[in-house]
């Protein structure tokens, strides 16, 4: 008996529609700052379970690959990355700061549901003092940015490495 090799033939990679950076290289440069200063006091890794969690809702699949190997190079578990995506099935994997994070990510992307609902910002201000609160907002206000333009230009996932774009 023969131990032949199965090659499985992938789907093939979509180009991205436009290299925007390359054509707007100082907006690119002023997305990198933002997103620099909007992480400043917050915890690696809530930030990245935030960016997660914004690319999955927004089907950033460049995001999501990005954060999600960042997540792990910063010592994130497997397992809570993996479980994000059902997170209120999964309370148990969180804290009650990252929660309250999660919750709020979800209600600022997904605007077209309506406003952040009291309750949700409350939750979040009762884990965040202002100041952590208002980089919170902003981080998540800035990787909507990010997931748009990844969106938008079909940006290809696959080819991040951890760090690469710091």
């Amino acid at each position: 008996m023969s131990t032949a090799e199965h090659t499985v033939e992938y789907a093939a990679e979509r180009a991205p529609r436009l290299r925007w950076a390359q054509h707007a290289p100082e907006v690119y440069k002023a997305m990198i700052r933002l997103d620099a200063a909007a992480g400043q006091g917050l915890d690696p890794k809530l930030y990245e379970l935030v960016k997660i969690r914004a690319s999955q809702l927004n089907h950033c699949a460049f995001c999501l690959d990005m954060h999600t190997k960042d997540a792990l190079a910063a010592g994130e578990s497997v397992e809570r990355i993996v479980q994000l995506s059902a997170w209120e099935e999964s309370r148990h994997f969180y804290t009650g700061k990252e929660l309250a994070a999660i919750e709020l990510t979800e209600a600022v992307t997904v605007l077209t549901d309506g406003f952040v609902p009291d309750e949700v910002y409350d939750r979040a201000a009762g884990h965040f003092d202002e100041a952590e609160l208002s980089q919170l907002i902003a981080a998540i206000a800035v990787i909507n940015a990010w997931n748009r333009f990844g969106v938008a230009t079909r940006m290809a996932p696959g080819h991040y490495r951890p760090g690469q774009h710091r």
